[in-house]
């Protein structure tokens, strides 16, 4: 039975009777063809292709004797059809030009338009015979053997001139290995350049090493030369003639049994059903064909009888809906350019036959997706998880760990930890002044982050290397410890803040006044005996505001000190802060920029630099409610966190966060949840939170 379809279609199945010409040798039966094949041929013996001897054929060309040894080398213009190489292995064209093309078909009228139909299949399956069968009148055109090496390599070519039909004979597949690659990328450059492709399949059952070429060749066509040869067709003479070029061909797939019977209907699907279930099972589609059409015959005696797949090859021939017929001008031209396009060497390499995805552990990193690399059931022995290959960081998982810079150079690597001296959450202004230390098991402290005033490079750049780690299924998270700190001193400080705006605002006025002399340069008058502005003589009050001049160091208001300056000789190489009567005399201060003698101090103007961020800090700490508090907590925010940015509603109750919604985070998840969805209190270690701390429901729940 053969069956045809067109995209998704309702599809018809019609049944042929089978035709059985007896044993070869023993044919006493006439037998019938189809009319569109009128046999004009005397077979006297058995093809070579089931080891039989050769075969004497007169055609409507002429009588002539073909044995297994014919090749291209036969003289052109004897009046026969000969078959040529077209393509080699390499995917080198052999034939140079157009009109050496159209030379070799011979019996080609130069003003007929032709179709192109190649043969896909297995080495052994008779690719070659059925061409040779289907077109040629069981002329031995394309060359067949019984040897077991394949008597095909590369692409071969012939042309019917009865039918104008360019046919092209490929080399079959599960055949040698060395060039297994480049040869599946020539089969899709002549499955790209064809009009009808017929998959030979001679054996039982349809396997799924057909359904992966089918859909993997007709994802590359849809996604790679769809392009390419509509890139041809704009560069083309006549492009609207070759526009039909850019449709998939047409998919004819010819199976033939012996013990079994071929597809038919079965539990009320018809053979299109079934051939589109196998594709779906394999997670493939044939988008990239224009129409299907399947033909299964069962051969339970030789010879094997070619007479449906000739019907079914002539329907296709004469239908231009899909694609119509061309010139072979544009045809060569058309394989010339994808030839040219995709090319290149390719890698050879042989794929194993139990490939270490069958053997090694299916656990996958949750942070970079690689899987372990040790064998099945490792853990058994308890071998952990292992990778070689870097991870991925990412913030959720705080898969990054610092590792000794001076036991790693040794050979024996450690990772060290970080310390900070804030355990108690209300010794903010502890921690702020002297940060946190970094300890190896064996050299010890390695690193404070407040070891100098300012000037203190990053761990990284010094002190230790840094090494991602993957994150195993059921491992235990990082500790996140190292954020918290932070969180716990915007907590300290808006406490403060609120202490002191409810109390006054002289104690933080006294205090940043304090801390700002403890870091002033020499020249700078202590603000103790600043009574008055230096320019206006306006007397300081409690609530005035007082500034230094960074080029006399003198108190000035700020009505006086609204100009700003460079002053190198000080050590401010930037736009600072200075008094109306030295920015009078810049050109002075300026000409004396190239003394050495004059500049400052650079370490006491570099501890001021530092102490300024601090002092503007604690001259504000009263009116810090004054700034976007959604900036700070940003700053102090640990990793696993949701930004507040990205969490607009509850992640339990899904309300939308606002002026009446609080927004809250799950110490424990990261998650922005509600008021009402984190009632519960409970200690979050693996987290860094030793005492009880908000968590969400969900996450309290996970424990009960």
């Amino acid at each position: 039975m053969f069956f045809h379809t067109k995209y998704k279609c309702s599809r018809d199945v019609l049944s042929m009777d089978d035709n059985c010409y007896g044993r070869l040798g023993h044919l006493k039966n006439q037998h019938k063809l189809p009319a569109i094949m009128t046999p004009v041929s005397t077979i006297s013996s058995a093809h070579s292709d089931f080891g039989l001897p050769d075969v004497t054929l007169t055609s409507h060309f002429t009588s002539l004797k073909l044995t297994p040894d014919y090749n291209d080398s036969d003289e052109e213009g004897d009046g026969h059809c000969h078959s040529f190489l077209l393509l080699d292995e390499k995917e080198r064209l052999k034939v140079s030009s157009v009109e050496a093309f159209v030379k070799r078909l011979n019996g080609y009228k130069s003003t007929s338009p032709v179709k192109v139909i190649s043969i896909f299949g297995n080495t052994g399956d008779g690719k070659s015979y059925t061409l040779n069968q289907c077109f040629f009148r069981g002329a031995e055109v394309f060359r067949t053997s019984s040897e077991q090496k394949a008597c095909t390599v590369g692409v071969w070519a012939a042309f019917d001139p009865s039918l104008n039909v360019v046919c092209l004979d490929t080399e079959g597949f599960s055949g040698s290995t060395a060039h297994n690659k480049q040869r599946t990328r020539l089969l899709l450059k002549v499955l790209a350049v064809s009009d009808v492709v017929i998959y030979r399949v001679k054996g039982e059952r349809l396997q799924d090493d057909m359904f992966n070429f089918l859909g993997s060749a007709s994802k590359s066509y849809i996604k790679h030369f769809q392009k390419a040869l509509l890139t041809v067709c704009n560069r083309s003479i006549d492009p609207i003639k070759c526009a039909d070029s850019v449709k998939g061909p047409t998919l004819c797939i010819f199976h033939e049994t012996r013990n079994t019977e071929p597809l038919g209907c079965y539990n009320g699907k018809d053979v299109s059903e079934q051939i589109q279930d196998r594709f779906h099972e394999l997670q493939l589609d044939i988008d990239g064909f224009e129409a299907l059409r399947y033909v299964g015959i069962q051969t339970i005696v030789p010879p094997t009888d070619f007479g449906q797949i000739r019907e079914v090859l002539n329907e296709e021939i004469k239908n231009n809906c899909n694609r119509s017929q061309r010139s072979p001008h544009i045809v060569y031209l058309t394989l010339k350019a994808l030839n040219d396009k995709f090319t290149g060497i390719i890698k050879t390499s042989i794929e194993p036959l139990f490939p270490d995805q069958h053997l090694t552990c299916p656990a996958v990193c949750q942070s970079c997706e690689q899987r372990c690399s040790n064998s099945v059931g490792h853990l058994k022995d308890n071998i952990p998880h292992f990778n070689n290959s870097k991870c991925r960081y990412q913030s959720q998982f705080e898969n990054s760990v610092y590792v000794c810079k001076v036991c790693a150079d040794n050979g024996t690597p450690v990772v060290v930890t970080t310390n900070y001296t804030n355990d108690n959450q209300n010794s903010w202004f502890k921690y702020a002044l002297s940060g946190y230390t970094i300890d190896c098991p064996v050299c010890g402290v390695i690193y404070r982050s407040k070891q100098y005033w300012y000037g203190n490079n990053d761990p990284e750049k010094t002190v230790v290397y840094t090494e991602t780690k993957h994150i195993w299924p059921g491992m235990d998270l990082p500790s996140s410890s190292s954020m918290n700190p932070a969180r716990k001193v915007l907590d300290g400080v808006t406490y403060l803040s609120e202490t002191v705006a409810s109390v006054s605002y002289e104690p933080s006025r006294l205090l940043s006044s304090w801390v700002a002399d403890q870091f002033a340069p020499k020249y700078w008058k202590p603000n103790a005996d600043i009574k008055e502005c230096i320019v206006c003589k306006l007397q300081f009050s409690s609530t005035s505001i007082k500034h230094h001049c960074r080029a006399c160091g003198e108190g000035v208001c700020d009505e006086c000190s609204k100009r700003t300056l460079c002053v190198p000789e000080r050590g401010w190489n930037t736009p600072v802060r200075v008094c109306n009567f030295c920015y009078k005399r810049s050109g002075s201060i300026s000409s004396n920029c190239s003394d050495s003698s004059s500049r400052g101090d650079e370490n006491e103007v570099g501890a001021r630099k530092f102490s300024e961020a601090v002092v503007q800090t604690l001259s504000s700490v009263a009116s810090v409610l004054e700034y976007p508090k959604n900036l700070i907590k940003d700053t102090a925010r640990p990793s696993y966190w949701v930004p507040d940015s990205e969490a607009l509603e509850c992640y339990i109750c899904k309300s939308e966060f606002g002026s009446t919604l609080i927004l809250h985070h799950c110490r424990d998840c990261g998650h922005g949840i509600c008021s009402s969805c984190s009632n519960h209190r409970k200690p979050v270690p693996h987290r860094g939170w030793p005492n009880p701390v908000r968590v969400c429901d969900l996450c309290s729940n996970q424990d009960t």
